[in-house]
């Protein structure tokens, strides 16, 4: 009689961060139940510098199809076929309990490759919109999990499969929600964050050191300042910051940057995904300004997730200016309690248990107890 193997599950996911960190937060409680986890991703997901708990990561060709012409398409589509090639023969050799997608296109050829080889398949949204890529594969999934409760382009026929188990977090975003929001005293610092998400943002260079600089003096001299830069723009950013008579700590990237979260009273950034999610964990006030251009608009849905219930003050790339961001600014560092408020509105809408609630689907999708094992 052989001996049982522990539970294997495939993850698939695209090489982004907004996409590697909720597998990896899977990954780690997976692992802690003594599940084996593989990773499928392309070459972005396969140089990831992150501990991302695999006991082998594999890589998938992958492309993106769009519009931009007849030739991507094609080239895209070609790529995308290679890589269902790659998963059937990689989910055939692995035979996982289960297949779970975390969105971008890298992940539909594994998920395809499970659920046409009759492996339990889920799929993992963590923006308000269903992406593309999760749009197609949706269907062919037995659970959906979601990081919002109100998720756009769910269609009527599968709504019945989704759940919301929110966003998982890594441990570090889980070890600074420890730290309590600190409000901001008569007179004391006042603890801002800029970031544009994992490449920084170019407009929060440009326009946010302008209207810090048109601050009263009162309030420019209580300033204790971080920002994230793009690594082309940090000289831009430090010059604005010089010319404002302000002191900033500019970096292209901060390996504690949960831990930033915690130790703001306010954050001004994008709206992805993981942010908004790190930023309700934690439980902090922010100013969200959705990347524009998306076709889908799921930085738009993530940040009204947030302005809706007060934690955050969402603006338009297009209405944000210096001049409207120092009024916005002013009016929040003279009434701090708004700050208060809005972080206390914030962390009532985090879910640190997330890779719990999820591991605990994609167990009962893969019809077994995480902590029993099966024959190979």
């Amino acid at each position: 009689m052989s001996n049982p193997r522990p539970w294997r599950i495939l993850l698939a996911a695209g090489g982004t961060g907004g996409h590697l960190f909720p597998a990896e937060s899977l990954a780690v409680e997976l692992v802690r139940q003594g599940i084996d986890v593989h990773l499928a991703t392309d070459k972005r997901g396969m140089a990831y510098g992150g501990a991302f708990p695999a006991t082998e990561r594999h890589a998938i060709r992958a492309g993106t199809p769009s519009g931009k012409s007849p030739l991507a398409l094609i080239k895209a589509l070609i790529a995308l076929g290679v890589g269902l090639f790659q998963s059937l023969r990689l989910v055939h050799r692995l035979k996982p309990d289960a297949v779970v997608g975390f969105g971008g296109y890298p992940s539909v050829p594994p998920v395809l490759a499970g659920w046409l080889l009759g492996v339990p398949a889920l799929v993992h949204e963590q923006n308000g919109v269903l992406g593309r890529a999760n749009r197609f594969l949706a269907p062919r999934a037995k659970a959906i999990g979601t990081g919002f409760s109100d998720v756009k382009g769910v269609a009527a026929s599968f709504k019945n499969r989704v759940h919301l188990v929110g966003n998982p977090v890594r441990p570090m975003v889980i070890e600074a929600a420890r730290y309590d929001f600190e409000a901001v005293e008569v007179d004391g610092p006042i603890r801002l964050l800029i970031t544009g998400g994992s490449q920084g943002a170019r407009v929060m260079s440009e326009v946010v050191p302008k209207a810090l600089g048109m601050l009263p003096a009162r309030l420019k001299s209580r300033l204790v300042i971080v920002h994230q830069a793009r690594g082309d723009d940090l000289a831009t950013a430090e010059k604005l910051y010089t010319e404002a008579g302000l002191k900033a700590d500019i970096r292209a990237f901060f390996d504690d940057l949960p831990m930033q979260i915690a130790h703001a009273h306010l954050v001004i950034g994008r709206a992805g995904a993981s942010t908004v999610a790190e930023l309700a964990v934690i439980g902090r006030a922010s100013i969200l300004v959705p990347l524009p251009g998306s076709l889908d608009q799921d930085q738009a849905a993530n940040a009204e997730s947030l302005g809706r219930i007060g934690a955050a003050t969402v603006i338009r790339q297009g209405d944000f200016k210096p001049q409207s961001l120092a009024s916005l600014l002013e009016s929040l560092f003279d009434h701090p309690t708004h700050l208060t408020d809005s972080s206390r509105a914030a962390k009532s809408a985090g879910i640190p248990d997330a890779a719990s609630r999820f591991t605990n689907l994609v167990v009962a999708v893969a019809g077994a107890d995480a902590k029993g094992s099966v024959s190979p």
